[in-house]
């Protein structure tokens, strides 16, 4: 089966203006992903989905497949209909759903995540990267993992983990089907602090040009 991997991005971000393509590393956010993809042995092909006409060129330019996406679906307001719709304009068996701002995933990881799906596909419908949350959580006034009166230690905390949106594999009819890339019985792919880091707000997006530029100096 063909596995391709998606890149969705647009244009209209309001917390980090242009965070796809803003200076990032002596680079950009879209770039880095795509040479990332290009490195790996076990895609079939990279698609980036956009509304946005530099954003498409950089992807031609790279020698990749560049898709136009419809300004409805490139709106604040749609969600679910989007991963809908960008599955419908990716000619994959499987798709990758992968997002710019997750930088720091390394490639072994994402190359084990591929083998993984295709290794248990029967038994997991989706596989998508998450991290451990060992932190005191509270909600409406109380804690919602641990008890006050027995606190525990952070590491002896519940394991709940948080999608980080690095890495998401599933089946393109799934996609459609379901209008999302997480399955009905999906295998959350633990991943470490570091690779889970997801650009969402400027200090998201400093701390990780930071720890970027870090571990590339130091060769990992």
């Amino acid at each position: 089966m063909i596995i391709k991997a998606l890149i969705p991005v647009r244009s209209g971000s309001k917390r980090v203006a242009n965070k796809n393509i803003r200076p990032f590393a002596d680079s950009n956010l879209l770039t880095i992903k795509i040479k990332q993809l290009q490195r790996l042995k076990n895609l079939d092909g990279i698609v980036v989905n956009s509304n946005d006409d530099e954003m498409l060129d950089i992807a031609r330019s790279l020698g990749v497949q560049a898709v136009k996406r419809d300004e409805y679906y490139a709106g604040d307001n749609v969600t679910n209909e989007m991963y809908k719709n960008i599955a419908e304009n990716c000619d994959s068996d499987i798709i990758m759903y992968t997002n710019v701002t997750s930088p720091m995933i390394e490639d072994s990881t994402i190359e084990k995540c591929i083998d993984f799906y295709f290794a248990n596909c029967k038994q997991y419908d989706s596989v998508n990267t998450a991290h451990y949350i060992k932190e005191f959580l509270w909600l409406d006034g109380k804690p919602i993992n641990y008890e006050l009166s027995k606190t525990p230690k952070s590491q002896d905390l519940p394991n709940i983990m948080a999608l980080n949106f690095a890495i998401n594999i599933i089946k393109r009819d799934r996609l459609i089907e379901l209008s999302h890339y997480v399955g009905k019985n999906p295998y959350l792919y633990p991943v470490d602090k570091v690779e889970a880091i997801d650009i969402d707000d400027m200090v998201d997006f400093e701390f990780a040009e930071f720890m970027y530029k870090k571990l590339r100096q130091e060769g990992k």
